[in-house]
């Protein structure tokens, strides 16, 4: 019950602060895929759901924050994110003068980014949620086989990153969601997970070992480096961390009749 009224406080908050800050969403239509990282299986299905057509932006954050002072920059706890958390802002309600209302949020820990897709009833997307959209073009719900899908993607990681860009500005892929690659790296709701190994003394050390050649050995598709660099991102991360170029968007199941 506490839930349910947290939920419909928020939304109300929101859409009273700006009756557009909730994202476009699409629905994407669920199967079969293999990521870079075998689980017990090569195969991980993946169910029907919606996702945000965009990262979430400052403005919609903005709108966010006013209305949960627990993440005003001021006011957060170390314990849920890091010093540099709204590094660029000039204040808890003020962004700074070079930074676009149109722009991804960034500078978000995932503690925040949690509590904004779930005070929007919805909630952050996973791994496998993530890289099965991920792995489209603007035709083809799969073009990791694509040289020049693979390169694209590439290019921009070795870019030097620019934090300003609004969304929108990259093209929209298959599903109709825009941005997956070519503005900021994004949360998912288990980040690290591929790293569990079920075996505690062990999972200590795979951080370091994702940036190592020897983490190659268990991809599934030794030519997706692309991918690679994304999970050996996730995993150098903590939930409490915040980056210039991370950001988020959020997802919701889809409710079939």
């Amino acid at each position: 019950m506490k839930t349910i009224l947290r939920l419909t406080i928020c939304t109300m908050l929101l859409m009273a602060v700006n009756a557009n800050c909730q994202s476009k969403m699409v629905t994407i239509k669920g199967g079969t895929y293999t990521p870079l990282y075998g689980r017990d299986s090569l195969q991980v299905t993946i169910s029907d759901f919606e996702m945000d057509v965009y990262p979430v932006t400052n403005e919609e954050f903005l709108a966010f924050v006013k209305n949960n002072s627990k993440w005003k920059k001021s006011k957060i706890i170390r314990l849920f994110a890091d010093e540099n958390y709204l590094y660029s802002w000039k204040s808890d309600t003020i962004l700074s003068t070079t930074q676009s209302l149109k722009a991804p949020i960034t500078n978000i820990s995932w503690f925040v980014a949690n509590d904004y897709c779930e005070c929007q009833g919805k909630r952050l997307p996973t791994v496998d949620e993530w890289e099965y959209v991920a792995m489209a073009n603007e035709k083809l719900p799969d073009a990791r086989t694509l040289k020049t899908y693979n390169e694209f993607i590439l290019s921009w990681y070795e870019k030097p990153k620019t934090f300003n860009n609004e969304i929108g500005s990259t093209f929209k892929n298959y599903w109709g969601v825009y941005d997956l690659h070519g503005l900021v790296w994004e949360w998912t709701s288990d980040f690290n997970s591929v790293l569990v190994s079920g075996e505690s003394r062990k999972d200590v050390d795979n951080d370091s070992n994702l940036f190592c050649g020897s983490a190659a050995i268990g991809a599934t598709d030794l030519m997706n480096y692309a991918a690679f660099m994304r999970y050996a991102i996730r995993g150098s991360v903590k939930a409490k961390y915040t980056m210039r170029n991370l950001g988020f968007r959020c997802v919701k199941d889809k409710i079939t009749n």
